[in-house]
């Protein structure tokens, strides 16, 4: 028996081994799926469990294909503008409409507005017809006995149609492979079962995970079956499981969460002692702790707890199994060629995937790297396309070629306006107004700071910069930065907003924090901004202005990359205040003592500002309805709102 005190990965695979030995483990599994039959409209997105032929042709007869006269061409040949022809109406003519069945000793169609009706009985051609004019020829769409469509097709709308004027109201189709989604861990809480998602208990996780892979199920055509939450006891997890696999209902199951190495993950124990376990990790990130085993015949999946983990997992191993169990092929993502924005480092031996924002900036497609954590679901929900690190690499340099595997069509990204650069809230307003108007236009802000921005746009990686830098000297903000950073550069800056800086604390200000000058006093701790970006750039300078030397304060060395993840931080008690705007204050609940006002602007480089994109970002900055919203957030002013600067 396993010693399962010890729980460790024993049984890591590469992404290619895992996949081979999947595939060799259930392979009879792939070529014996059960069939059933459905109603022909019902068949839509169903897999064909065999060939299906026409029971009639189509059309069956032969038949009009225009209003007008039914004539034998070969009565009509001669008949000319000099030269007309009249026909006899009931016996060398005969009126149809579209869709009519051809009379007989017939075979061609004139069109009524090619007719002089000269009585009842009488019409007059003043031009012939050739066989078969305007005439939908029996068997021209379909003959009886054809094959229809083959073995494995997928039956489209389109199919439906063709089916039915063949005759056909039902198919054989695959039956859809069922997989059970057993939701693990006595932290989680289901959606449905708490009214206030916001008042969980400290330590409680609403689960997600099981809704996420059962959507994904359903996308490949599968059908998903999800277990009430399952509590971290290997008892209750065997038997649930064992009653899956004895009821013979499921095709595939997943167990969600307990796939690790820690004390209390129990999947590969439950599997090992009801089955076998074939992989217990992969060599990828993220996506690492992953168990593939067998209970009885039943493929069993033990799934990492982390969402973009499992995903992964499911994408690569899960979906190709469901799809092989339909006879379909293994989907194959698109690619396009990028180059990233910026380096990144990697594991050496582990398989990478990098969640990427892809942007087209002039002819080169732009990947920036989303946050990497497995984790961050809203990296996966934001990614436009995976980019692969090999296991070979230990990372990837700026501006380095790559393929990116696209989550997204890749029109989408061509109508993507790229915007790198400082944070603001007003952003998200902007990005919703822009999708909002249905042009299919979208913006995509990534967050490295005003600097950051301005060395985007140097270097041609993003559309527009935002930006709010101070000039020491003068007070003024961005231009002297523009002009010394993108001189010879003809841009424009766009007013966006003027919004107030300040210090964010918890509700009542427990650590009576009035100003600068306190985040250095001794038990105060502070979340900085990352160094390059204006609220970094504005906080060294009132530092300086008031003699504090930045390492007498506990924090500073630690930086987010918004304005929301400071706030995030004060909130949660990781620090005590940190510097940012009135707008992520409020939208946390946080109190705020100002600083400062400041401009935040958007800097766009002059070539770009014809773009389609662009002009529609333009319009909604300028439109009223946008400062009526950004007003609506607090700490913003917009006088200046949509107002150009021409720099160039």
């Amino acid at each position: 028996m396993p010693d399962y005190s010890t729980n460790i990965y024993l049984k890591k695979k590469s992404l290619t081994e895992a996949r081979t030995l999947l595939f060799e483990k259930f392979a009879a599994l792939m070529k014996t799926a059960a069939a059933e039959t459905v109603p022909t409209p019902n068949a839509v997105g169903r897999v064909l469990a065999r060939g299906v032929p026409a029971l009639r042709s189509s059309p069956a007869h032969h038949l009009s294909a225009m209003d007008g006269i039914a004539v034998k061409a070969e009565q009509t040949f001669g008949a000319g503008e000099t030269t007309p022809k009249t026909l006899a109406v009931g016996r060398e003519a005969f009126f149809v409409n579209t869709g009519n069945l051809l009379p007989a000793g017939t075979n061609a169609v004139i069109m009524i507005e090619d007719v002089h009706v000269i009585d009842d009985a009488t019409v007059e051609i003043l031009a012939p017809s050739f066989p078969w004019q305007y005439v939908r020829k029996a068997g021209e769409d379909i003959v009886a006995t054809e094959l229809l469509f083959p073995t494995n097709h997928v039956v489209t709308p389109y199919c439906v149609g063709a089916l039915l004027a063949a005759g056909v109201t039902s198919v054989s189709v695959r039956k859809k492979p069922r997989v059970l989604i057993l939701p693990t861990g006595s932290e989680l809480v289901d959606w449905e079962d708490k009214t206030d998602p916001a008042g969980l208990a400290p330590g409680k996780i609403l689960e997600s995970n099981s809704y996420m892979l059962g959507a994904l199920v359903r996308a490949c055509g599968a059908e998903p079956v999800r277990h009430p939450i399952l509590p971290d006891d290997p008892d209750t997890i065997a038997q649930a499981l064992k009653k899956a696999v004895d009821d013979g209902d499921y095709q595939a199951v997943m167990l969600v969460g307990g796939s690790s190495a820690g004390a209390k993950d129990y999947s590969w124990i439950v599997i090992d002692r009801l089955g076998e376990v074939f992989v217990h990790g992969l060599t990828i990130m993220p996506g690492k702790p992953l168990i593939i085993g067998a209970v009885s015949t039943v493929p069993v999946f033990g799934m990492p707890g982390y969402p973009v983990s499992a995903v992964v997992c499911f994408e690569e191993l899960v979906r190709p199994l469901l799809c092989r169990m339909q006879g379909l092929p293994v989907p194959v993502r698109k690619t396009v060629s990028a180059i990233l924005a910026k380096k990144t480092a990697s594991k050496l031996g582990v398989e990478e995937f990098l969640r990427v924002k892809l942007g087209k900036v002039d002819d080169i497609v732009i990947a920036t790297q989303l946050p990497r954590g497995a984790g961050s679901v809203t990296s996966l929900a934001d990614a436009d396309a995976f980019v692969r690190v090999p296991a070979s690499t230990e990372g990837m340099a700026e501006a380095q070629a790559v393929t990116a595997e696209l989550l997204r069509p890749l029109s989408d990204i061509e109508q993507t306006v790229v915007v790198v650069g400082s944070h603001d809230n007003t952003l998200d307003v902007l990005s919703d107004m822009i999708a909002a108007r249905g042009l299919g236009f979208k913006l995509a802000s990534t967050h490295v700071g005003s600097m950051g921005g301005l060395m985007a746009v140097a270097r041609g990686r993003c559309h527009v910069a935002g930006s709010h830098l101070l000039d020491e000297k003068t007070g003024e903000y961005n231009i002297s930065y523009i002009q010394k950073h993108l001189a010879g550069m003809p841009v424009k800056l766009v007013k966006l907003v003027s919004r107030e800086q300040g210090l964010m604390v918890v509700p009542g200000n427990p650590k009576n924090i009035s100003g600068i000058a306190d985040i250095a006093r001794t038990g105060v701790t502070f979340i900085n901004r990352q160094a390059g970006s204006g609220t970094r750039i504005l906080l060294d300078f009132k530092l300086k202005e008031l003699g504090i030397d930045p390492g007498a304060i506990d924090g500073y060395a630690n930086d987010e990359y918004t304005h929301m993840s400071v706030a995030i931080a004060v909130a949660s008690g990781v620090a005590d205040t940190g510097l940012g705007i009135l707008a992520a204050a409020r939208a946390l609940g946080l109190d705020f003592i100002p600083v400062v006002s400041e401009e935040y602007d958007l800097v766009i480089p002059a070539r770009f500002f014809d773009l389609p994109g662009i002009a529609t970002l333009l319009k909604v900055i300028q439109s009223p309805a946008f400062a009526e919203r950004v007003n609506t957030l607090g700490g913003y002013g917009t006088h200046n709102t949509g107002k150009v600067i021409d720099l160039g």
